[in-house]
């Protein structure tokens, strides 16, 4: 290749380097282009949670009556609600399923709070004795109340002492009636025959409360055999009352619990140590007839006119 062809090449790719170096600066001062900025789509804000409700500790659920309820109906869901109050009354029911579907044996009005009396007939004492059994209150102080330290459910020998005098010959202490067992004792009761108390302390205070009223109680109520009611009342009006408290090891409570009847062995000890009727009915013991009376001899009646006189014959 001569040199003449050399230099033209040489020219030629000189000319295209200038070229080249001129473009390149060219677009090296062209202003960059803006990004392109997408829209930004915002989502709906969530609803804020609605505060929670905060249950009042305080506060205690009863189940009241929102429609009136005739005797012998049974109460439906729609009858009952739940109210919440500061002081639930003792005994109250606290659940709708323990009203639900049973049966009240008197009218109850709307409004009414609910309990198992509501549902049962009689007070509580009656729930408290069997059929062969009646409860009979015994006046006490605070010796008769054995110091004041009788509890429902303790088990009693009723003691009577007779003084002296025209209608008993010589002073006796004598078991009138065996094993009673104690309901109450003053305002205090004890479990009734469902195993519920009957009394129930709503705190600590009423507990207290109760505990001082029954250490200087007056009246102490006995369930009594239905035979021995009237003996036991003869017994009270005749003396002086002492009742004895038996040993709990006896495990007599828990006999009459497990439906164990004892009317009939306190009837049989009781007989083996029977009173005479005359002693507890303070009433002096027939005389005996030594001989028998002559009969009187009558005279003979003669009536003249409006005068009457007798004569012997």
């Amino acid at each position: 290749m001569n040199s003449r062809v050399t230099l033209g090449l040489a020219g030629l790719l000189l000319v295209g380097a200038l070229v080249a170096g001129y473009w390149g600066l060219m677009l090296s001062r062209q202003p960059a282009a803006e990004p392109i900025v997408q829209p930004t789509v915002t989502a709906p804000a969530a609803p804020a949670p609605a505060p929670a409700t905060v249950e009042d500790s305080t506060r205690q659920p009863v189940v009241v009556l929102v429609n009136d309820v005739a005797p012998y109906t049974p109460i439906t869901a729609a009858d009952v609600t739940l109210e919440k109050l500061r002081t639930a009354p003792a005994g109250s029911l606290s659940r709708l399923d323990q009203a639900i579907g049973r049966t009240p044996w008197r009218a109850l009005a709307a409004g009414t709070w609910l309990n198992d009396e509501s549902f049962e007939a009689g007070s509580s004492l009656a729930r408290m004795i069997r059929p062969d059994e009646r409860a009979l209150a015994v006046a006490v102080d605070e010796v008769i109340n054995a110091g004041g330290q009788l509890t429902p459910g303790d088990y009693v020998d009723v003691l009577l002492f007779l003084r002296m005098d025209s209608n008993n010959l010589q002073p006796s202490a004598q078991l009138v009636v065996p094993a009673l067992r104690v309901l109450g004792v003053g305002e205090q009761l004890g479990l009734t025959n469902d195993g519920q108390p009957s009394s129930p302390a709503r705190n600590i205070e009423e507990k207290l409360r109760q505990e001082q009223l029954r250490a200087s109680a007056r009246s102490v109520l006995l369930a009594v055999p239905e035979q021995l009611v009237s003996r036991l009342m003869l017994a009270t009006q005749a003396g002086v009352l002492r009742l004895a408290v038996r040993s709990a090891d006896e495990k007599r409570l828990s006999r009459y619990w497990a439906g164990e009847s004892g009317s009939a062995a306190s009837l049989d000890n009781a007989n083996r140590q029977l009173l005479q009727f005359s002693q507890l009915a303070m009433t002096a013991p027939p005389k005996p007839v030594s001989a028998v009376a002559a009969p009187h001899k009558r005279g003979v009646e003669i009536i003249r006119g409006n005068e009457l006189t007798q004569q012997t014959p």
